[in-house]
């Protein structure tokens, strides 16, 4: 397993400024520590809680911004779905997210070859428009983002010592 390390001033700023902030500090530890790449080579370097807060943050960032037809279309649909991201999030106590997750895991298993398909810009914005069963899950997850968010820096707040080693 690969060390990730914090200074504890470091820690403190971040988390007196903002929950974001707090888990963006850690992301990033993470992500330095394994060289800013997340792969299979990588991902093994990591426990299960290091990896399932990548996960999250891909999630975040990629459904936050274009949805899940961007998050499959950018390749992540199989690490969020065919892995046991939900169950793991169900475990950290966040049961509404583990719920939205085997919800679109329906739709995603029905189009996630399709989606995953190279296409021009144009093609990939139509998929938007062809695909309205992710819409109610894009909006679910905009809405809920902030109590998840909450609830993702609150476990990883109590369980420090699994995603982190804090230096002085």
């Amino acid at each position: 397993m690969v060390s990730v390390k914090i200074k504890d001033n470091d820690l403190k700023n971040a988390a007196e400024n903002s929950i974001d902030q707090f888990l963006q500090l850690i992301i990033q530890s993470i992500l330095e520590a394994i060289g800013g790449e997340i792969n299979a080579n990588t991902l093994e370097k990591l426990n299960v809680e290091q990896a399932t807060l990548l996960a999250w943050n891909i999630l975040h960032e990629e459904v936050m911004d274009g949805g899940y037809v961007q998050l499959i279309y950018n390749g992540y649909g199989s690490f969020i779905f065919k892995n046991p991201f939900g169950r793991v999030m169900k475990d950290w106590g966040l049961k509404s997210l583990h719920s939205h997750i085997e919800h679109a895991s329906k739709p995603y298993k029905k189009y996630h070859k399709t989606i995953e398909q190279e296409r021009t810009d144009e093609d990939f914005m139509a998929l938007f428009k062809q695909l309205p069963e992710f819409d109610a899950f894009d909006d679910t997850f905009v809405e809920m983002e902030e109590i998840w968010t909450r609830q993702i820096a609150e476990y990883v707040d109590e369980h420090l010592d699994k995603f982190i080693e804090i230096v002085k």
